[in-house]
Order: C-alpha cells, then structure tokens, then sequence
C-alpha cells in the first residue's frame, strides 16, 4: 500500500505473506499472483446472479449503509461489479444513478473518468496488484463530500489470519487491517467510518 518496509508474516502451503511496518496491510509476492487468464477463470466460477437473495442479502451490508449516507438521486460507481451487478440493481431501486465498472466483464473506461457522489468497491480491494494506485483513482473520481464505501474482510491478528479461509483463495493477494485504512485516510485526508468488520467508508470533504 505505502510503499514502506515490509517483514515476513507467515506461510502456508500455498504462498507467502508479508505484512508492512507502517500500514499494516498484509500482501502476497507478485509471484504468486495469477495471470490475468487465470485471475477471471477462477471469477468465472463464481455465481453471484442479480435475482440470488442469498446475494442480494451479503451486497446489503454495503447497499443499506451507502442508502443511509447519500441523498437519493445520487450519481455512484459499482467498481468491480463482476458478471451480474446486483448491488448496482439493488442501489437502482432505491432512487441512484449507477454506473458500472469490471476489469473482465464491464470494461468500458469512460466511466471511470466521470465523477460520482459515490463509489462502491465490494470484495474488490483484496484482489488488487496495486491497490494504493485504483484507490487513489477512485477518490480523484469522486466529487466533494463523496463517499467512497470498501467492503472487505479485515485482517486483525496473525493467529487468526493461518487459519482464515478467506486468505485461500488464490485471487485475494492484499489483506487490509484497520490501521491500514486509518492510514488511507490520513494518506487521502478523508474522514473514516467504520460501518461493520467487513465495511468502511471514506468521506471525502465537502470543500
């Protein structure tokens, strides 16, 4: 994320994790990353419709929040949507404009450089090469007092973290901590709302 030095955080069969001194987030070297083919092989296997309420219930951990934090008729951004964009429909229905963006399977970059007064990335950072970089792309595309919500799990202790299903899989290669994002908001000078154990907002200044 920042840049800043980094120390050996554990192993497992699979990969190495490195955790850095000054952000907290845990990484996975750059050789164990899968290719881009191999990367949306395995998202192909995902299947997340926008009419599965099961779905429909895990986006609402980002939906309801971001519907209780904007004003209706808001412009957002559903960056990482995937092949079905439910939370896209979802916030639709609740009076938002949305647009959609996905490296594999919406990518039209012209609505990345429009503004928005929010943008959602839901189970997308952990995914990132170089996750500093998208997020500051993102905050520029947001207008003044936008919200920018992230929703992925946290990485809280080392202990926790070898046995932690969510590191197995093998397209989730950065792990954030909350220090990390208490570090993004110092980095970004937003305003940090933590929403959940798995949900924060960044809120950029209305000025």
């Amino acid at each position: 994320m920042c840049g800043s030095a980094v120390s050996f955080y554990c192993a497992d069969k699979r990969r190495d994790y490195y955790r850095c001194s000054s952000c907290c987030a845990v990484h996975v070297p750059h050789e164990f990353h899968l290719s881009s083919a191999e990367e949306k092989l395995e998202y192909d296997k995902h299947e997340n419709h926008i009419d599965d309420e099961g779905y429909r219930r895990f986006l609402s951990r980002m939906a309801n929040p971001i519907a209780d934090a904007v004003a209706v008729g808001a412009s957002g951004l559903d960056f990482g949507c995937g092949p079905g964009p439910a939370l896209a429909a979802m916030l639709e229905a609740k009076g938002f404009s949305m647009s959609i963006y996905d490296k594999y399977y919406a990518n039209d970059v012209q609505v990345l450089a429009r503004k928005y007064d929010f943008i959602c990335a839901t189970e997308v950072v952990e995914h990132l090469q170089a996750p500093m970089q998208v997020v500051e792309s993102l905050w520029g595309s947001l207008n003044a007092g936008g919200v920018l919500g992230v929703m992925t799990k946290r990485a809280d202790n080392l202990e926790k973290f070898k046995s932690w299903h969510y590191k197995n899989d093998p397209t989730h290669i950065v792990f954030f901590h909350e220090k990390t994002f208490q570090w993004l908001a110092n980095r970004l000078s937003a305003s940090l709302r933590i929403i959940s154990d798995d949900v924060v907002f960044l809120v950029k200044d209305k000025s």
